[in-house]
């Protein structure tokens, strides 16, 4: 298949577009040579013809989807300018990635925005990694040339170029910045901090605003990092090119001058600057011209502190500072120096004596105003032997006063270069090898071109030239290795343009000469130009432009320039006249004399630019004639030196718009960088040559498809040779190498196109057969879902008429006896019926007739009781509206109370004074419902009396009724008047006593009514109280357990800062000891005179003997540093004005910065240490230092803790005098008990960091050797009860116990030891000791074995197992001597303990810390172990066969040609490494018995480790994010996690920890596709960070065309998700792979400690000890 057979219909192609440069479009047919034109249909939907004549003629192809967004543009299909275009474009919009890897070259686009990619974790995650592995960055290029360095022992280069404005600074800063981690991390001087503190200085000196760039760069600068035999940095030189001093005295619209002078003026109001008589920058003409005082985003302030800060750091003196400083305010006023025009014509010029910029100008420099004056208005003339004085006019007088400010501002830049060279120079010896970083200018064309354009480009001409034949033999270098039979690559070659700047009688030999003439100017420069190179032989890269007669055109690489003369000849003298400098030579001011001196040429060639020419009467010496452009070339050429002699890397810096827009991406601006920095000339020679390039095995492993027959995996070379052949029938389209199949451009989509063909015919065959068996699957289980629809069906309508036969005989029998119910009822009802009237008519009649006897008795008796009746209702009527009067007065203000206290309980602001309150209104309900209760009683007494007195009076009238009935019936029968008055009186009594009753039965139900709302007003009141109550109660324990949990996280803090301090005291500890070394092989090397016997011995660690020093004075540990004092002999010899000691006094009085911090902290100063170099004497005020800050830090913790507790005591008081109930008040009197208990330990615990502050203080004083002390009557010691079991050790034996025990002990004796013997030896020795009254002896020899097992702890820094030993006798020693210590409490079991009678509280914090450095020991050796080997076995092992090699992704097997494969073991590292080391730091601690707890502390250690590395450098690499390296991570992780489990060591938080790496992997397996696929992801992925998802997402690479590509639209849906959610991670994108977690050390009780019990064998030859 040809290449012209890909344009197919559906194709992409690309076409020229003048708006987007280059526009994406689809074939709508296929390619027909008959047809001239291609029907096209554009992205934007427009249909296009497209001529085609020939062949030739046809569009460029584009790349397959599956390589959008490739990593290296040199791996596409098709190598051509719209390919890199798009390529960059869809990286950089798409995935915010701003890298892009070009061949050799890294192509940097400026985001114009802060990013997350550049803190410490990324650089930990880039260090020791593949070039060609890890996702394209900065630091890729910096470790790349940092590793080939330290390899290949050979100087690298890194070449940093791009526009203004397009990243150049930046990518330089960061760049040194990881070589000062990198480089820095093993010996942590201060030769990394010097190196970048120089950035800022720079950057203040030589960077400014322009139009295009916020900070740009107007200078270039190469700095050459120095690095030692171990591969760290031991100095710096830097070198400067070309700055524009131009700009000091000029400045285009909307730029600024150099960034110092507006931080001067920003600082004007610090005391220190006011004598420099500063104004705002509107004030002084050399900043006001660009009409831009203030950068957005930036504070000149903060940027001038910066600026000092790194002058202090570089070892400037404050005082040289200001001096810097007055010579820059100096240049602002002169500035403002006001030249007035004099004369006839103006041909004469001076300056007012009252000007007061002069006078300031004068006074800041040191310098006479009057003659300064006098000489910016002159100038001296040598006429004829003579000197004449010549008046200027008023023009040249100011263009003298600018040439002047330049020249200042110059040589002010020249010194401050050599004062960094001068701090950055090494001070141990010449450096190894060097990196060299270039951060030069890059390609520049403007409206007006000038002298400085013609130097920059001139430049790029140079670094161009030098990277086409760096290129080119990268691939001829390939191609050799390869063994291929290769035809030379042509490319273009920029050696004419060259020639033409530089050759003889070029541009700038032409400019020379006319510089030299009496009378040359820019016109006569320009006509000897054009007679030179265009009226003669035209030159190919020289033309003259139309319509100008002043100016020149040059064809560059990149672009065709035209260039102004005008200013030319002026630019290249840069003359300052003679009398001015004398005037400054003569300064009162050091500095600027300094700065004026002559120079020698050598110098001046040495630095970048030129120091300009000093004109005077006299005949100028030689090496001041020297021009900027012969300066320049001959500094350019010394660079191309440096350059060529080193290995280089590239950065081409990319400015995407000129808006300075984040994220916006300018097609027309990003091509024209692009052809001007070399990248698509990299890419056009990679693809003259063989552009794609495979191994034979990956070939073999995607396009096996397209061989015939069965073919292995070990015949993969002999099969891809036939099947080229028959494949590709050109063979000059494809060449075979030693190791790689290499193919011309394109034939890769051709080889695409027909495995996709294959694939295409091989799925229809298997969809045919496919589909049939699916067919005939159907169709049987058609035909079966019939057959049982129709049995179902039949069956249904059988059962189903059955149903009615049955329900139409069961209606019968219903009706039938239905009807005979009805009947049955309805002569049921008849009948009640009439038995029922008869019942109520008779019962009627009866009542009636009784109801007329009883009233006709009851009025009888009721006419004799009715007056006493009255009287005592009236009374009770009175009292009743009494009782009804106080019962609603007291109800009116109880429902007063009641909305008061509704009010009050709905305000926050009373929520408190009513839980004050709340026991006494309590009290007061209870009293107000207890009233109630009694007046309720009284209530029903006063009821029920009343009912019982109307009982009374009832029953009176019945017997008066019942009598005068008698008295009836015996009497006559009364008058039928009188019968009805009576008749008529009883009525209206009857009448009127059932009134009565009536309203007192409605008065008594009202007071009911009354009683029971009081009742529930009192039960809702309770009911809120107890609700109250228990929201008290609930709000206490909530704050108790924060108050608790807040203390214990604050715990933990200290615990871990504590632990991280004393690691870095270990750190300084020992580069103390490799620095004393190092001292002690200089002065046996270097001849020094020998030491007195005093001085060596004390550099030795001290051991016990019996000349040892009385107990308050023993050591605990060796001093870490040497004697602070002299010995009394040294004292004698030296006398009291001896030379020496003044020497020495004078040395430690300098006041260093790190004096002025022991000032601050309060440390003394010590007059007498003897120790030798700057670097001891920093490291031991260092460790001075931190000792005093520990306890500072330490005593304002424990004053914040007692706050804290006291604050907590009193709201618990508080809480629990509000409470009444007595269970709560029970409750919290428990919980305060446990929380005092709590308190008391944290107590304790601070007691000891504080002890043990107090111990580092006393580690870092020496200890006076004198003699012995003055006898004191010595106290009576208490003798203790004799002890058994115990072992004794005479005193000449101790020094031999120790070694036998812990310092000469070999390795495989000690493994064979039982679990803690050495201690458990110490301990009953010590024991002895205490109880025999000998404590200095029992203290002497305890503290000897924690220096003996801190010397064996350095001894075995490497072995696991013998720091797992050192571990657990350091744990044991220090739980015994704390189980035994006198201020135990006995009550808890451990009355038969006999308690030590000396206080070794201060040896057990000793031994605390010693355990703490060997578990962090213990995790350091391991963690060397596992850090090159996680990445290869979490990430690249295929620990699951065959799962990744069958979708070899297409394009992704060519390494860069710059980076060489890495030097491998034979064996790749897999999980069985990892769990081989996890299982020998399993075996050593399990050896020696420690604690299971902190075990799983240790693990949780390194599997955070493992899981931060794996995570870290899976964002960082594209190719492995994809569904099968997702599962080969979740098995991996699985492994990890089984072993765990296996050795019950995850409930540690091990497997926690892991938690970030199993839902990264989940991630990449799960479907990336619907919003459910979405939100699912959201909800599982809790442990990972919302940039860590949203960059998985966008680095998941199918690695196969049959999976598809994560799109944008989910992407941003999964981002609007992750905004909705509270992200508890930490914002930064890595894990931070340092982080330490504290550990503690559980204490566990040991039984009696019995000699008998002990077994020791013979071999360890301590048979002198005695059983007691």
């Amino acid at each position: 298949m040809a290449a012209v057979d890909l344009y197919s219909k559906g194709a992409r192609v690309w076409v020229p577009d003048p708006d987007v440069v280059w526009m994406s479009a689809q074939l709508l047919q296929d390619y027909n040579p008959a047809v001239k034109h291609l029907d096209l249909q554009l992205s934007d939907g427009r249909e296009v013809q497209y001529p085609v004549i020939s062949s030739t003629d046809l569009p460029l192809l584009g790349n397959p989807d599956i390589l959008e967004g490739e990593n290296d543009l040199t791996a596409l299909s098709f190598l051509h300018e719209p390919a890199v275009l798009h390529n960059l474009r869809v990286r950089f919009l798409d995935y915010s990635s701003i890298y892009t890897y070009c061949g050799i070259v890294l192509v940097a686009i400026n985001p114009y925005d802060q990013l997350p990619i550049y803190g410490e974790e990324v650089i930990d995650a880039y260090s020791g990694q593949d070039m060609a592995d890890m996702e394209p960055h900065i630091f890729s290029v910096a470790e790349e040339a940092y590793h080939t360095m330290t390899r290949e022992e050979k100087n690298q280069s890194i070449i940093i170029s791009g526009e203004s404005g397009s990243g150049k600074t930046v990518s330089a800063k960061f760049t040194m910045r990881y070589f000062a981690v990198v480089g820095g991390a093993a010996q942590q001087t201060s030769v990394e901090e010097k190196v970048l503190a120089s950035n800022p200085i720079m950057e203040s000196i030589g960077n400014a605003k322009t139009i295009r760039n916020d900070n740009s760069s107007r200078f270039g600068k190469y700095i050459e990092i120095g690095f030692g035999k171990k591969g760290d940095i031991i100095g710096a030189n830097m070198r400067t090119y070309l700055l524009e001093k131009s700009r000091v005295v000029f400045q285009a619209t909307a730029e600024r001058n150099y960034h110092v002078f507006y931080q001067l003026c920003a600082s004007r109001a610090l005391p220190e600057m006011r004598p420099l008589k500063l104004d705002v920058p509107e004030h002084f003409r050399y900043t006001n011209q660009g009409g831009e005082m203030q950068i957005p985003g930036t504070d000149d302030l903060e940027d001038f502190e910066r600026t000092r800060n790194a002058f202090t750091i570089l070892g400037v003196q404050s005082e040289q500072q200001m001096e810097l400083f007055r010579i820059l305010a100096a240049v602002l006023h002169l500035g403002n120096v006001h030249i007035q025009p004099s004369g006839r014509g103006g041909d004469r010029s001076y300056i007012d004596t009252e000007d007061r910029s002069l006078a300031v100008f004068s006074k800041l420099l040191g310098v006479e105003g009057p003659q300064v004056a006098h000489w910016l208005c002159h100038r001296r003339l040598a006429v004829g032997g003579e000197m004449l004085v010549k008046p200027m006019s008023g023009q040249q007088a100011m263009e003298a006063r600018d040439a002047l400010a330049k020249h200042i501002y110059g040589q002010m830049f020249i010194w401050t270069v050599q004062r960094l060279n001068s701090a950055l120079r090494t001070q141990r010896g010449q450096p190894k090898s060097f990196i060299g970083v270039l951060d030069i200018y890059g390609f520049e064309t403007f409206d007006r071109n000038s002298f400085e354009q013609f130097c920059i480009n001139y430049a790029n001409e140079k670094l161009q030239q030098q990277f086409n034949m760096h290129v080119f033999q990268l691939e001829q270098e390939e191609y050799v290795r390869e063994e291929l039979a290769w035809s030379r690559i042509e490319f273009i070659d920029n050696q004419p343009c060259i020639s033409l700047i530089e050759g003889q009688l070029g541009l700038l030999d032409l400019l020379d000469e006319e510089c030299r003439m009496p009378k040359g100017s820019d016109e006569s420069w320009a006509r000897k130009l054009y007679d030179q190179h265009q009226s003669g032989k035209p030159h190919p890269c020289f033309c003259k432009p139309r319509m100008s007669n002043t100016a020149f055109i040059v064809l560059h690489f990149a672009d065709m320039v035209q260039y102004e003369c005008d200013g030319f000849l002026g630019k290249n003298r840069d003359t300052v006249f003679e009398e001015p400098i004398n005037i400054l030579r003569a300064s009162q001011s050091e500095l600027v004399a300094e700065l004026f001196q002559q120079v020698s040429t050598g110098d001046s060639v040495s630095m970048s630019l030129a120091n300009g020419s000093i004109r005077s009467g006299k005949r100028a010496h030689r090496e001041h004639k020297l021009t900027v452009g012969f300066q320049f070339r001959q500094s350019l050429q010394l660079l191309m030196d440096t350059l060529n002699s080193t290995t280089p890397h590239y950065v081409r810096c990319i400015k995407p718009n000129d808006l300075k827009q984040p994220f916006v991406f300018d097609p027309r601006r990003a091509v024209q960088q692009l052809r001007a920095c070399g990248v698509l000339e990299t890419i056009r020679i990679s693809a003259a040559g063989y552009p794609s390039r495979w191994t034979y095995e990956e070939f073999f492993g995607r396009y096996r498809v397209l061989l015939r027959g069965h073919q292995c995996q070990e015949e993969s070379k002999a099969s891809c040779q036939r099947v080229l052949l028959e494949l590709i029938p050109d063979p000059e389209q494809y060449c075979f190498g030693k190791t790689k199949v290499f193919f011309r451009a394109g034939q890769v989509a051709v080889l695409e196109r027909l495995r996709s063909e294959r694939l295409w015919a091989a799925g229809v065959v298997i969809q045919s057969w496919v589909k049939g068996w699916l067919a005939r699957v159907r169709y049987t289980r058609t035909r079966w879902a019939t057959l049982t629809i129709q049995r179902y069906c039949r069956g249904a309508l059988a059962r189903r008429l059955a149903l009615i036969l049955r329900y139409t005989k069961a209606a019968v029998v219903i009706q039938k006896t239905y009807r005979m119910v009805v009947v049955r009822q309805l002569f049921l009802m008849i009948r009640q019926a009439t038995v029922t009237i008869q019942a109520f008519t008779r019962g009627t009649l009866a009542r009636r007739r009784h109801r007329l006897m009883m009233a006709e008795r009851a009025a009888v008796l009721l006419q004799a009781a009715v007056r006493g009746w009255l009287a005592r209702r009236a009374y009770g009527r009175v009292r009743s509206a009494v009782v009804l009067m106080q019962c609603c007065v007291r109800r009116s203000a109880a429902r007063r109370e009641l909305l008061k206290l509704k009010a009050e309980a709905r305000s926050v602001e009373r929520y408190r004074e009513l839980n004050k309150g709340m026991e006494v209104k309590l009290m007061q309900l209870q009293l107000r419902a207890d009233q109630e209760a009694r007046e309720s009683a009284a209530l029903r007494e006063s009821l029920h009396a009343e009912r019982e007195a109307h009982r009374a009076e009832l029953e009176a009238l019945q017997g008066a009724l019942h009598k005068l009935e008698m008295q009836l019936q015996e009497q006559p029968q009364p008058s039928p008047a009188v019968t009805e008055r009576e008749e008529e009186e009883r009525r209206r009594a009857e009448e009127k006593a059932s009134q009565e009753i009536l309203r007192l039965t409605q008065e008594v139900q009202t007071l009911k009514t009354e009683r029971d709302g009081l009742e529930r007003e009192k039960e809702e009141l309770t009911a809120r109280l107890h609700a109250r109550e228990k929201a008290e109660e609930e709000c206490l324990h909530q704050v108790v357990s924060q108050a608790s949990e807040a203390l214990q996280g604050e715990l933990d803090e200290e615990r871990r800062k504590y632990q991280g301090l004393l690691r870095e005291f270990t750190r300084l500890e020992q580069r103390y000891d490799n620095l004393r070394e190092m001292s002690l092989l200089t002065e046996r090397t270097t001849g020094h005179r020998r030491t007195d016997s005093t001085q060596s011995l004390s550099m030795e660690p001290l051991s016990p003997s019996p000349s040892s020093p009385s107990p308050s004075f023993t050591p605990i540990f060796p001093s870490p540093l040497p004697s602070a004092f002299p010995s009394p002999e040294e004292v004698r010899k030296v006398s009291v004005t001896s030379p020496i000691l003044e020497g020495k006094v004078s040395v430690w009085g300098s006041d260093t910065p790190m004096d002025q911090l022991m000032e601050r902290m309060g440390v003394c100063k010590d007059l007498a240490v003897k120790l030798r170099g700057e670097d001891l004497r920093h490291a031991y005020d260092a460790v001075r230092v931190a000792n005093k800050f520990l306890e500072s830090q330490l005593d304002g913790q424990r004053s914040r803790w007692e706050e804290e507790l006291e604050a907590l005591r009193n709201q618990l008081g508080q809480k629990v005098s509000e409470l009444s109930h007595d269970a709560l008040e029970e409750d919290l009197q428990e919980l305060l008990a446990a929380r005092e208990m709590e308190c008391v330990k944290l107590r304790r615990e601070m007691r000891e960091l504080r002890s043990t502050v107090t111990l580092r203080r006393l580690l870092a004083q020496t200890v006076i050797p004198s003699a012995s002390p003055p006898d004191f009557p010595s106290l009576p010691q208490p003798k203790t009860a004799p002890v058994s079991g115990l072992l004794e050790c005479r005193k000449r034996d101790e020094a031999k116990l120790i070694k036998n025990l812990i310092t000469d002990l070999r390795v495989d004796m000690a493994l064979s030891l039982p679990p803690g013997l050495a201690a458990s030896v110490l301990f009953l020795c010590v024991q002895q000791a205490d109880c025999s009254g000998e404590q200095s002896r029992a203290r002497s020899l305890c503290s000897a074995a924690v220096t003996a097992m801190k010397g064996a702890l350095k001894k075995y820094s490497n072995d696991v197992n013998m720091t797992a030993l050192c571990l657990k006798n350091a744990c044991l020693l220090n739980d015994l001597l704390t189980q035994h210590s006198p201020k135990k409490d006995r009550s808890l079991g451990l009355e038969e303990m006999v308690p030590l009678t000396c206080d070794f509280s201060d040896l057990s914090r000793a031994l605390s810390d010693l355990c703490i450095q060997a578990y962090q020991q213990l995790l350091f050796i391991t963690e060397t172990c596992l850090q090159n080997i996680i990445v290869p076995a979490m990430l690249e092992s295929e620990t699951i066969p065959g799962l990744s090699n069958s979708t070899v992704k297409l394009g992704g097997s060519r390494k860069r040609a710059s980076s060489d494969p890495r030097t491998v073991g034979s064996e790749a590292p897999t999980m069985a490494s990892v769990l081989r080391e996890l299982g020998a730091l399993h075996t050593a601690m399990s050896r020696q018995a420690l604690p299971h707890t902190l075990m799983e502390q240790a693990l949780r250690q390194l599997t955070y480790l493992i899981s931060a590395s794996t995570i870290n450098s899976l964002l960082l690499r594209k190719d492995m994010c994809c569904w099968s390296r997702g599962m080969q991570i979740r098995y991996n992780v699985s492994l990890l996690e089984e072993w765990l489990r296996s050795r019950g060591l995850q409930a540690g938080g091990a497997v926690v920890t892991l938690e970030p790496l199993i839902q990264a992997a989940q991630l990449l397996q799960v479907g990336k596709k619907t919003e459910a696929d979405a939100k699912a992801l959201v909800q599982t992925c809790t442990s990972l960070s919302n940039q860590q998802i949203v960059k998985i997402l966008t680095l998941y690479t199918p690695h196969s065309e049959l999976e598809e590509r994560v799109t944008l639209n989910f992407i941003r849906s999964v981002q609007g998700l992750l905004k909705g959610r509270c992200d508890s991670q930490p914002p930064q994108l890595l894990l931070d792979v340092r982080r330490v977690f504290p550990v503690t050390f559980p204490h566990l009780p040991t039984t009696i400690l019995h000699a008998d019990q002990l077994e020791i064998p013979d071999s360890l030859k301590i048979s002198f000890l005695r059983r007691a």
